[in-house]
Parts: structure tokens; C-alpha cells; sequence
């Protein structure tokens, strides 16, 4: 069995009056900072288990994290 997933894909093909390259493009740039999103995400998990381990509340080092993220005026 020939898998032609890849020929169809490599050629520019109009689906539904939208470009199949441009999706793709479109795809493909989104797919690497999909990865980086939860590498990062799985970074900042480890962090919270190191501070949990270390004897912190982690309820409570989100909600800095929440709060120092706000504006000031939003703060107060």
C-alpha cells in the first residue's frame, strides 16, 4: 500500500476556496510553538513540585503569580 499522504499534501491544491499550501504553512508554524507551549509547560510544573517540595503552598505562590501578573491599577 502506497501512502499518498505526502505527494498530496506537497502539491498546491484550492479545498473549499482555501490554498492547501497555505494551510499548511499556517499548520506548520503553529505546530513547533505547540511543542515549545508544553515544554514550557511541563518546565513550570517541575517549579511548582520544586516549591512545593521546599515547603511552600503552591495555592499561594499561584495566586503571586496570578496577582503580579495584573496591572497595578487592577492590583489596588
Amino acid at each position: 500500500m502506497i501512502d499518498d499522504t505526502k505527494n498530496a499534501m506537497a502539491a498546491p491544491v484550492e479545498m473549499g476556496g482555501i490554498a492547501a499550501d497555505r494551510l499548511r504553512s499556517i499548520i506548520e508554524r503553529i505546530e513547533p510553538l505547540a511543542e515549545e507551549r508544553k515544554s514550557h509547560g511541563d518546565d513550570i510544573k517541575d517549579i511548582y513540585a520544586e516549591a512545593k517540595s521546599a515547603g511552600f503552598d503552591v495555592a499561594v505562590v499561584r495566586q503571586v503569580i496570578r496577582i503580579r501578573s495584573q496591572k497595578p491599577a487592577d492590583v489596588e
